[in-house]
């Protein structure tokens, strides 16, 4: 008679042929008779992996552990987040974690999943308290890496799955993502020495500490209060050439300390993360800008200064060049002259079209000089650069944005998270309502939770080269990236046929 088999749950033909079914302790006994098996006894105190043989056997040596019985499924990548608007730090950190546990996420000692990543945005408002709200959290809520900033405004995504964005009031919003593959290196820096920009980029790769080989992206937060921000952006451009950045700088306050935070710290400085392995940020810069009249060349400046432009083998100064293009708007185009005019700087010594306005740096103009036309910008120029002018409205930041998410929801994977840095300029005041980033997102990407805060500067990409921006919305869409001929096979617990 069969004897009592210690794993019941295996099907008959993967048994020793002594657990079988019909299978007597004679036709055991007979080597070469019917039902004849060779097998191997389980000594007292062995895995039942040993008591099976051939194609079973690897199969189950593969699975089995003792303490678990067979291999836990991979994790499966996630984010959580969640978005309170209490008045209190303690309440608002309480009511994020509440929501979160509830969600799937266990605190410490709760045996749920660790996540990778947490990223934390708070309002200024909390900012005499900022000390106690990453130890507050931490209390109830688990992950290796911790980072995040203050912000002028916060943008989270509630419990029912609206993305908001939250303007001066009381808010803090917390993500936590789980990232199975990821190659994450955060970093914290003292940016009150900057390495040399003249010299080699090692020692900005030793100051950060991160291995470029590891990354495809880089969140990066930067205080008000650095001294020197556009160095710091262009030197860890100079370290870190192939890694997209995407970030913001953060709000300032007046209460002591910094407006970042790292671990279970404020600090100063600069914080980031750098991602890589199988996860990437793919970034998309909206400036909210639409190019009005013909595109001009530097002809003549002195650093930030336009004296003259061409157009063609027509010379003019800046001011009679615009004068000529006022001509050329209907009313209420020359109404936004007065107000919302800016200048689009060409990012390449290629004629650009005027009808891609992202191929432009958008900046501020500073002054005029009436005596000569000239005209000062909040930009360096060179001559025979690219110019053309620009006018900013709500329609015109809407169709960009829309036109651009379109772009990266045909191109790219399907986001885990979206990341958005908006100027304190956009939001309720351009586009005279909430929620008007992250309202035209939810409607191309409905399933994907954002994030993020509103800055004093957006930090982003344009034609390859990293940037901080004003008035711009900077986004970072978390997407898989596959590793180069990765592939599934020798990955499945099927066991053999």
């Amino acid at each position: 008679m069969a004897g009592r088999s210690p794993f019941p749950w295996l099907p008959d033909r993967w048994l020793p042929s002594r657990f079988r079914p019909g299978t007597s302790s004679a036709s055991r006994a007979k080597p070469g008779g019917a039902g004849a098996t060779n097998t191997v006894s389980s000594p007292k105190g062995t895995s039942p992996a040993t008591a099976l043989t051939g194609a079973t056997r690897d199969w189950f040596a593969r699975v089995w552990r003792p303490a678990q019985g067979l291999r836990r499924p991979a994790p499966q990548a996630s984010c959580r987040t969640a978005l309170s608007s209490n008045v209190s730090l303690e309440g608002a950190a309480a009511e994020v974690s509440l929501e979160l546990r509830s969600r799937g996420g266990a605190g410490p000692g709760g045996g749920g999943d660790e996540a990778d990543l947490a990223l934390v945005f708070c309002s200024t408002a909390y900012a005499s308290d900022l000390p106690r709200l990453l130890p507050l959290l931490r209390q109830s809520l688990t992950a290796r890496h911790w980072i995040g900033c203050v912000g002028g405004g916060v943008v989270g995504t509630g419990a029912d799955g609206s993305p908001h964005e939250i303007e001066q009031q009381a808010a803090l919003a917390v993500t936590l993502l789980r990232l199975p593959g990821a190659k994450l290196q955060p970093f914290v820096l003292n940016a009150k020495q900057l390495p040399d920009l003249d010299g080699s980029a090692q020692p900005w790769l030793d100051w950060v500490g991160a291995d470029p080989a590891l990354a495809e992206s880089m969140l990066l937060f930067i205080d008000p209060g650095c001294p020197s921000i556009n160095d710091l952006i262009s030197g860890l451009d100079y370290a870190y050439p192939q890694v997209d950045k995407v970030g913001g700088i953060a709000g300032p306050h007046s209460a002591n300390g910094g407006s970042l935070l790292f671990d279970d710290q404020v600090v100063e400085g600069a914080v980031g993360c750098l991602i890589g392995g199988r996860w990437r940020l793919d970034p998309v810069v909206a400036q909210g800008c639409r190019p009005i009249g013909p595109v001009f060349a530097v002809e003549r400046s002195e650093r930030n200064v336009i004296l003259e432009l061409t157009d063609g083998s027509k010379k003019a100064t800046p001011v009679a060049c615009l004068q000529t293009i006022l001509e050329t708007l209907s009313p209420a185009e020359r109404e936004l002259v007065r107000h919302s005019l800016f200048l689009g700087v060409g990012r390449s010594n290629v004629q650009l079209s005027g009808s891609e306005p992202s191929a432009f740096l958008v900046r501020n103009l500073l002054g005029v000089d009436p005596r000569n036309g000239a005209i000062a910008v909040a930009e360096r120029l060179r001559l025979g650069q690219q110019v053309q002018f620009q006018l900013r409205d709500a329609a015109t930041s809407r169709q960009e944005l829309q036109q651009l998410l379109e772009r990266q929801s045909q191109v790219g994977p399907e986001p885990l998270a979206a990341l958005l840095f908006a100027c304190l300029g956009r939001g309720k005041g351009l586009y005279g309502g909430p929620d008007g980033d992250v309202g035209i997102c939810q409607g191309l990407f409905p399933a994907v939770p954002i994030s993020g805060a509103f800055c004093n500067g957006e930090i982003g990409p344009v034609a390859g080269t990293t940037h901080l921006h004003g008035y711009t919305a900077s986004w970072g869409f978390l997407v898989p990236s596959p590793a180069p001929g990765a592939s599934d096979a020798g990955s499945s617990s099927d066991p053999p046929a």
